[in-house]
């Protein structure tokens, strides 16, 4: 009897163990993917009585071959512009798919000539949603500027008591 209940034990245990560990693993990698954003969000878009114009990327890059973070558009707005948190990728017979923007470095885009007065974001797609696009077809129209919108406007200026500050533009700037 001890050796079968040892032997019980044992395999109870291993079982035991393989179930946290898938469990863990499966945890893990569910919190570290990037999140999926539905362009409704409410703050994605902030809302403005001012003139909201559109841009398109100067730039596209798609290598998803190469990990997270490598299929995005590089866009150009001007100084002292707010911008929406999400750019729009419509592309024709599909779902309007969103991704995150973020101010980047002018050194850190090579073969992007930025105008005087303005300054670059990246806008970056879902490795995931990218991969699937390009799988389905889409590749050409993935690169396509057109396909791929980001909302600016310009703040409203501030009263001289306010201290609200405008977001942070890549200079550093606030709002008067």
């Amino acid at each position: 009897m001890g050796k079968k209940s040892l032997k019980l034990g044992f395999y109870l245990l291993f079982a035991l163990s393989l179930v946290s560990i898938v469990g863990l693993s499966y945890f893990t990698d569910i919190t570290e993917r990037s999140p999926l954003v539905l362009c409704q969000s409410w703050w994605a878009f902030p809302p403005t009585k001012e003139v909201r114009y559109y841009t398109t990327p100067e730039k596209i890059i798609i290598k998803p071959w190469l990990g997270q973070h490598h299929v995005y558009g590089v866009f150009m707005i001007p100084t002292g512009y707010r911008y929406d948190y999400l750019f729009k990728l419509s592309l024709p017979g599909e779902n309007t798919r969103c991704g995150a923007v973020q101010p980047t470095s002018e050194s850190l885009v090579p073969d992007v000539d930025v105008k005087p007065g303005y300054y670059l974001l990246k806008g970056y797609l879902n490795t995931r949603i990218a991969l699937r696009l390009i799988f389905q077809g889409h590749l050409n129209q993935l690169k396509q500027p057109e396909n791929w919108k980001l909302g600016y406007f310009k703040p409203r200026k501030k009263s001289v008591f306010s201290k609200k500050h405008t977001r942070n533009t890549g200079s550093n700037q606030t709002s008067q």
